[in-house]
């Protein structure tokens, strides 16, 4: 028995030694040297506050430091006031179709977010078909570059986060705790915000931190409507790539300030929910009620006006990817124009996506698996240190992870920089937490004593885990491999920085088909990857039963 327990012992300290290799080499190495880089004086390389005293001292940088918290803040607000009517509506109250609606809102929740951006362009732009109908009809509009588009875009497609988290959080409330503040005559808005609400601030405060660390962190959005509003993601990259023959000083300056921002709003979440604690016994849960008359009527509208909206972008998507093209010219009618272009012209770009985000998911599900299981199963000190420096992706936006693989896998001995290695290297760190915490997770309903009984009878531990654990961890290590297929598959901000020609990625040709005036083509990649995203989530959905905890995580 001590044999089986030594090699037990060495099996997975040899994974948890792969976990710590694999954050120095692909997170801790990157994130040190942008670290370094903003210390440093452009010209010698001595050490130097320069960079900071510029960006602080700069308007121009000022400026974009405040848009970031403007739009991040906006963002978060209108998020919260369209998810938490939604989610309390679809919990509480009989609404037709509400499945439905859910679908549809994680599906706006997964597409890729430039994507949203360039539909409402189409709509709202200078030349869109909405904005045009508008303006016929009278109606003055603005357009919609800018921060209204941003803020548009970002909230239309984010809002899910909060409304998914809350639904959850709503169905597991005692109704005593209700009644009783309804019984001592408290009107019912009243004891939804003195008792529901701080009941459920925990998962509130949660969609919100991620909200706000989604739109802080967004590069495609604000890059591709947000005209000449500028914030941190896009200027880090416009100093990158003017910097390019230089040290990366003040591109590395805003990534740094980037990560600092994300980690005080991470501190500050965790902050207020651990300030006022509810709990319930879970005895009585709430109950479905039925609305009548004109509630139900608004209510039904509410919530179909909200999901609405944020599905409208995808399918003026798919309309515009049948259009007739003549170059980047719309014509009448319709056709598969664009669908042959995408083919025939650049099926060398289709194909990298789904090879490098396959590649990837290979990786991520094998080693975030096992990883997963030392830190649900071995809570020694290593793993302690180990499971938060895993979660570091959640706070390094793309761009700045794409300029940290940039400035330290240009030279020897890993010079990674213009191959697929370093794209698919992108893809594995960044989504890597999701397949740790899906395996995670999944072993928290599996009894330890069906893997010690196995080692009892004999078994060698790395037997038991490929004949006990492993099949019945199958659910959550698919399902998670398949969110992170998706996501990848959608990856732009941090693979922007990192192609070249040959390794250029859907994702990247929707934006730089985009620039370039080319909607047809943008417009049947996005569809594309549309379809894998609603065919995952399908199968998410379907055969593994896994609810919204799966697509928060993506």
């Amino acid at each position: 028995m001590r044999m089986g327990g030594t090699k037990r012992a060495d099996i997975w300290s040899l994974v948890i030694f792969a976990g710590f290799a694999i954050v120095i080499v692909f997170l801790i190495y990157p994130l040190f040297d942008i670290f370094r880089f903003s210390f440093a004086d452009k010209e010698t390389g001595a050490v130097s506050l320069a960079n900071w005293k510029e960006f602080f001292g700069r308007a121009y940088y000022m400026r974009a430091f405040g848009h970031s918290m403007v739009v991040a803040v906006l963002v978060t607000v209108f998020s919260a006031l369209l998810g938490i009517p939604l989610a309390f509506f679809t919990t509480r109250y009989r609404i037709r179709g509400s499945s439905l609606l859910s679908t549809l809102s994680i599906l706006a929740l997964l597409s890729p977010p430039f994507i949203g951006a360039y539909s409402w362009i189409t709509m709202l732009g200078r030349n869109g078909f909405l904005r045009n109908i508008l303006i016929s009809a009278g109606i003055r509009v603005p357009q919609v570059y800018g921060l209204l588009g941003i803020v548009l875009a970002d909230t239309l497609q984010y809002y899910p986060f909060i409304s998914l988290m809350l639904a959850g959080a709503l169905m597991t409330i005692d109704r005593s705790l209700e009644e009783a503040s309804e019984n001592l005559g408290a009107r019912s808005i009243r004891t939804f915000f003195s008792v529901t609400l701080p009941l459920v601030l925990p998962s509130l405060t949660g969609g919100a931190l991620i909200v706000f660390m989604m739109s802080l962190s967004n590069f495609g959005t604000p890059m591709i409507i947000g005209g000449n509003y500028l914030v941190l993601p896009t200027l880090a990259y416009n100093l990158y790539t003017s910097e390019i023959s230089e040290r990366p000083g003040m591109a590395a300056t805003v990534s740094i300030i980037l990560m600092l921002c994300a980690s005080v709003i991470i501190v500050l979440q965790q902050w207020l929910s651990a300030r006022r604690k509810y709990a319930s016994m879970l005895v009585n849960r709430p109950v479905v009620k039925r609305l009548k008359g004109v509630r139900s009527l608004l209510a039904h509208a509410l919530c179909y006006l909200i999901v609405g909206l944020s599905t409208l972008p995808l399918a003026v998507i798919v309309f515009y990817s049948f259009r007739k093209t003549s170059g980047p010219v719309f014509t009448a009618g319709f056709g598969l124009d664009s669908y042959r272009q995408i083919f025939f012209d650049v099926p060398k770009t289709v194909a990298n996506s789904f090879v490098y985000s396959f590649i990837a998911v290979i990786l991520i599900a094998t080693i975030g698996t096992l990883i997963g299981f030392t830190i649900a199963r071995k809570r020694n000190l290593f793993v302690k240190i180990l499971d938060p420096l895993l979660m570091i992706p959640y706070i390094v936006p793309g761009t700045v992870l794409g300029i940290g693989f940039i400035v330290v896998f240009n030279r020897q001995p890993l010079y990674l920089v213009g191959t697929a290695t370093i794209i698919i290297m992108t893809y594995f760190i960044r989504r890597l937490p999701y397949s740790v915490r899906s395996a995670a997770s999944i072993l928290k309903q599996i009894d330890p004593a069906l893997e010690e009984a196995g080692i009892n009878l004999g078994s060698p531990p790395g037997r038991t885990f490929r004949t006990v654990t492993l099949p019945l961890m199958q659910s959550g290590i698919i399902s998670g491999a398949i969110m992170s297929w998706v996501t990848s598959m959608n990856e732009l901000s941090a693979s922007i920085l990192l192609y070249v020609g040959k390794t250029m990625t859907m994702p990247i040709k929707i934006y730089l088909s985009v620039v370039d005036g080319y909607f047809g083509t943008a417009s049947a990649m996005s569809t594309i990857l549309l379809c894998v995203t609603g065919l995952c989530m399908f199968v998410v959905i379907k055969y593994f039963n896994r609810g919204s905890d799966t697509f928060i995580a993506a």
